[in-house]
């Protein structure tokens, strides 16, 4: 069984074929998949496909940084609402992007102080948009840090001092994608001197498709070609790979299955 941490399935580029696009992934053995929520307008499409797939899709609400602006406060409100209203599996996508824009630098890291608030007093996992941001989202990751704060820094493009960091970090996780199938990337000098107890696989679809797919949409069904090149660098099984990062999934996720 394999565990996609990180999949926007609501996305407007599954609207044709979402259905389809979800029995794909479990017939490919990705069994259960987490739903990072973007901003406000995309709560109920996202809820809606977990109320279809219950046993295999997990909404997590936050707002993500590039969505952060002027009126964050406002939507941090709804999301607020939305953490008093039910149950959820994670808090996030949040984080810190330098990448696109830096205008509202100040109060992307004022949202994800509110985030990390939330983490904590929810037991809820963090799920860490980092892009050009690492230092940043890592020093208020430290600043949170208790036994009520885990997460994972998602999309993990770092290198291994970094990657250090985070397992100073005690509960957390880096995700792994499609980009460490890409030719240039440097994630498998990473991965080579990563623990596996520390990696959780993921997708982000619809980006960042694994090779032979970069380029097409990605969706969670691509995930075992993920796996077997975490495999091939660690020189393991696919299974290996597969029972690991999914037990760090189940344990990262642990609050999603607390309840009958």
């Amino acid at each position: 069984m394999f565990i996609d941490t990180h999949t926007h399935l609501f996305a407007e580029k599954f609207d044709e074929d979402r259905i389809e696009m979800v029995e794909r992934a479990i017939e490919a053995g990705v069994e259960k998949m987490f739903l990072p929520n973007v901003d406000v307008s995309t709560i109920s499409k996202m809820n809606e496909l977990e109320k279809t797939f219950p046993e295999n899709c997990f909404s997590m609400i936050g707002l993500h940084p590039c969505h952060v602006f002027h009126d964050y406060k406002e939507n941090l409100s709804i999301i607020q609402k939305e953490l008093e209203t039910r149950k959820y599996a994670g808090i996030g996508e949040t984080g810190l992007d330098y990448y696109w824009d830096t205008t509202y630098k100040n109060e992307q890291q004022a949202s994800l102080h509110q985030h990390a608030e939330w983490a904590k007093q929810y037991h809820l996992p963090i799920i860490l948009h980092t892009r050009e941001s690492f230092d940043d989202s890592y020093a208020i990751m430290k600043e949170h840090n208790n036994e009520n704060l885990t997460g994972v820094f998602h999309c993990f493009s770092g290198s291994v001092e970094e990657m250090e960091k985070v397992a100073g970090l005690e509960g957390f996780y880096i995700g792994i994608g499609g980009v460490v199938t890409f030719k240039k990337s440097h994630l498998p000098d990473v991965i080579e001197n990563t623990p596996l107890e520390m990696i959780v696989l993921e997708t982000d679809s619809p980006y960042l498709a694994p090779s032979p797919n970069r380029g097409k949409r990605n969706e969670s069904s691509y995930l075992p070609l993920v796996a077997q090149k975490i495999a091939e660098i660690k020189g393991i099984s696919i299974d290996q790979v597969a029972e690991i990062t999914t037990k760090n999934a189940l344990n990262l996720y642990s609050s999603a299955f607390s309840e009958a």
